[in-house]
This record gives C-alpha cells, sequence and structure tokens, in this order.
C-alpha cells in the first residue's frame, strides 16, 4: 500500500501519527485531486464515528478542504456507509469519514469516498500522496466569495435509515426479539431506531458512547458479552457492529457466534434461491474458511478469492459484475443496495431471512462445516512487514508448514492493512496440528523481524 493510505484510509493514533497539519493536508489535497476539472465550490462530505479525536480531525479537514475552495456538509456521527450512499443522494462530490473503525479509541482514520460513493482507487490515493508529501502540486488559495463554507444535514440519519428500510419489505422484523451491540460507535445513533421501526423489539448493549469507549470490549472485535446477553434474555439473536458500523457479526438464539463467513453461507444460499445472486458467485478472501470453499462446491456457487481487504473484494465484484461478497470479519457487501461493506445492511437481510422462512439462527447456520482457524499475530514494524516474503527462514518455515498440512490444510502469512503486525492464519481439519504450526512460523517471524 502507499505511503499515507492503506486498505482502508490513512490510519494513525490520533494528534501523534494523524496530525492535525496532516489532516488538513489530506483535506486539501483531496479537493484538489477529486474535483480536477470540475465545478467551483465542490460539494464534499463529511462523517465521524464517536471518538473523542474525531471533532479535533474534522475540524482540520473542513479547514483544509475550505481553504481550496470545497463546501463542506457535515453529516455528525453516522455510520461510514452512510457517507457513501448520501454522497449519490446529496449530489456530491466526494466524502470523508472519519473513523478507525474497529481499532481502539486512540487511534483514528480518513476515509475517502469518490462522487460515485466508492473508496479511492489506488492511482487517485497516490496523487493524494504525492501532493501531501512531495509538494508535487501547489494548491490555489481563494480569497473572497471564494472560500469554501460549512453546512450541516440535519437529515442525514434519518436519509440513511430510510435506505436501509427500503432494502427490505415492511415489519421485515416483526416477532423477533434483538440484541445490538453498538460497540460505542456510529451505530449508536441508528440501531435502535432502524431495528424498531422494522418492527424488531430491541434490546441494546454498548450504546452509550462517551469518546473513549468506542470498541472497548464490545462490539464485533469482542463479540463475548453480546454472546452471553443473547443467551441470558432468551434473545431471538444478536448483531454486533465495529466503531463506525460497516461490519456485522451475528449471535444465534443459542449465544454462539455467527462470523462473516456463515453469514455469507446464509444470504449467498437465500439470494440462489430467489434468482438474485449474479453469476451464481460469491467473492470473498484468501482468509475466507475452507469450509466455505466447500460450502460453495456443494451448492454450486462459484468462490472469487482476493486478497484481504474489503476494497478487494469490491473491485473484484465489480470487475466481473457479481453483487455479493465479504469477508470473515463482517464485511459483507451487498452490490445491489450499497457501494461498501455495511454492517446494518447486512443485519436487516439476515433477519428478514430469519423471519420469512420462520427458521432460528442455529438452524440456518448449519449450512456451512467451518474448518479449524488459528490466526496469530505478531507485532512488526513497518520494515518488517516489507522484508518478510524475502526472508529465507520465514519462507523456509511457511514452506514446512505447508507440508506438514499437506491437502487438508493451508497456511497464509500476510501484513496488516490496519496494523503493525504480521497474520498468521492457519486451517486444518486437526486442531492442535494447526496451532502448533501456527506458533512455530509466529515463533520465527519474531526472531526475524520483530
Amino acid at each position: 500500500m502507499g505511503r499515507l493510505f492503506g486498505t482502508d484510509g490513512a490510519r494513525g493514533v490520533a494528534n501523534s501519527d494523524l496530525t492535525c497539519e496532516l489532516s488538513m493536508n489530506i483535506g486539501r489535497a483531496a479537493a484538489m485531486v477529486l474535483t480536477k476539472g470540475g465545478h467551483r465550490h465542490p460539494k464534499i462530505l463529511i462523517g465521524k464515528d464517536t471518538r473523542v479525536s474525531s471533532d479535533m480531525l474534522e475540524n482540520a479537514l473542513i479547514a483544509g478542504l475550505c481553504s481550496v475552495g470545497a463546501d463542506v456538509l457535515r453529516l455528525g456521527v453516522v455510520p461510514t456507509p452512510a457517507v457513501a450512499y448520501l454522497i449519490g443522494k446529496y449530489g456530491a462530490d466526494a466524502g470523508v469519514m472519519i473513523s478507525a473503525s474497529h481499532n481502539p479509541c486512540e487511534f483514528n482514520g480518513i476515509k475517502i469516498f469518490s462522487s460515485t460513493g466508492y473508496k479511492l482507487p489506488d492511482a487517485l490515493e497516490e496523487q493524494i500522496e504525492a501532493i501531501v508529501l512531495d509538494h508535487a502540486e501547489e494548491p490555489e488559495y481563494p480569497t473572497g466569495g471564494d472560500v469554501g463554507s460549512v453546512s450541516t444535514a440535519v437529515s442525514a440519519v434519518r436519509d440513511y435509515i430510510d435506505h436501509i428500510e427500503s432494502t427490505v419489505p415492511e415489519n421485515a422484523l416483526r416477532g423477533l426479539s434483538i440484541g445490538l451491540d453498538c460497540a460505542n460507535g456510529s451505530a449508536s445513533r441508528t440501531a435502535e431506531l432502524l431495528f424498531s421501526e422494522l418492527g424488531a423489539q430491541c434490546h441494546m448493549i454498548s450504546s452509550r458512547p462517551n469518546g473513549v469507549n468506542i470498541n472497548d470490549c464490545c462490539g464485533s472485535t469482542h463479540i463475548e458479552s453480546l454472546m452471553k446477553f443473547v443467551r441470558e434474555n432468551h434473545l431471538d439473536a444478536g448483531l454486533a457492529f465495529d466503531g463506525d458500523a460497516d461490519r456485522c457479526l451475528a449471535v444465534d438464539e443459542k449465544g454462539r457466534l455467527v462470523d462473516g463467513d456463515f453469514l455469507m453461507a446464509i444470504c449467498a444460499m437465500d439470494m440462489k434461491s430467489r434468482g438474485k445472486l449474479a453469476k451464481n458467485a460469491v467473492v470473498g478472501t484468501i482468509m475466507t474458511n475452507m469450509g466455505f470453499q466447500r460450502f460453495c462446491e456443494d451448492n454450486g456457487i462459484r468462490f472469487a478469492a482476493t486478497k484481504v481487504g474489503d476494497r478487494y473484494v469490491l473491485e473484484k465484484m465489480l470487475r466481473e459484475q457479481y453483487n455479493f461478497g465479504g469477508e470473515q470479519s463482517g464485511h459483507l457487501i451487498f452490490l445491489d443496495y450499497a457501494t461498501t461493506g455495511d454492517g446494518q445492511l447486512t443485519g436487516a437481510q439476515l433477519l428478514s431471512i430469519l423471519r420469512r422462512r420462520s427458521a432460528k439462527l442455529s438452524s440456518l447456520a448449519t449450512l456451512m462445516t467451518r474448518f479449524p482457524q488459528v490466526l496469530v499475530n505478531v507485532q512488526v514494524g513497518s520494515e518488517g512487514k516489507l522484508r518478510f516474503s524475502a526472508d529465507p527462514e520465514v519462507t523456509a518455515a511457511v514452506g514446512a508448514a505447508e507440508k506438514k498440512l499437506g491437502g487438508d490444510g493451508r497456511i497464509v502469512v500476510r501484513p496488516s492493512g490496519t496494523e503493525p503486525l504480521l497474520r498468521v492464519m492457519v486451517e486444518g481439519r486437526d486442531h492442535s496440528l494447526i496451532q502448533s504450526v501456527a506458533d512455530g512460523v509466529a515463533d520465527v517471524i519474531r526472531r526475524r523481524l520483530a
């Protein structure tokens, strides 16, 4: 990835890595790149999550955007997919989301969407990086009435909720009693209203953000609380979102996790049965569980794999004209309704299937059998992330692991696109074997690259 942008925007510790100055310069450069040859006073939307640093970075971005003549429309606290959707609805030239997604509160990030509602391609991000880091192009600073203005969209939350509701029948969730874990993030503004209006009886946890409790032992990355909550309150299901609500994981009525691979299996099978699955294909990643691939083989569904990152899933979907894909982490993309992963859209689709089929989530989840999987994260610096694929000892360790696993397993070692980590993922039928293999390769990486 580039020098500023990873697989999901520019990220870092707010006010340390991601400073006000850098944010202002990114805003300025983004407006320059995205509106070349366009009209004066382009309209740029800005949304944010609930982190205490989001206000600070928002103001810095606004300063940068307005300084080159862009008009800013503030959306307030909204999910990332709301920004992507509202760009089209409001006729904007671009959109910016301030969020570090599932990361702790000290981190923050800047995600940029083009006028189409899609995340920026690598080429445009590289142009922004060149302006910010290399001063490849100097901005023109307007004065007087040509300086950009700032206004607030008072109906952003309502407009987004109306859109999600339009994707399922009226009262599609009537009779369901559900738990909602909002990760003390963006979904705290939208989830209870949305799912209540769809007919569900909602029971809320982690829906009171205070600026620092986002993703703090809650949400899709800490789903244990929701699992216990659903089980103890005898609910039909639970949904857990991450900080900016572009992910969703589920919990069945027995309090068991239903991760993104299972959600993809349930939704793909339903879409296929209704003739709604384009080309009978689903796009996943190299981290998609082998059990999902077997599910696809058994049900006449084509599986296409990409690099890890929902941007790569989306690129494949657009290139091949597929309409459904996602990741085990809960980033699911329903291209008929959205241009990016949307946790609440995923939740609405899943629960409407549950209601329409009068089925329990535990029963639907039996569509797929999960292969045991182990993931070990190894903290390394940026140099280690670059060198790992060429290190002879790491390469030898991975090769030896592949021989041990044989045809009943696989190993994937990859750098995280959002954190200073190398991820070692091993799958196979024998849990003790894959744990041993993963730990062994991780030990070599720590010794060589940490």
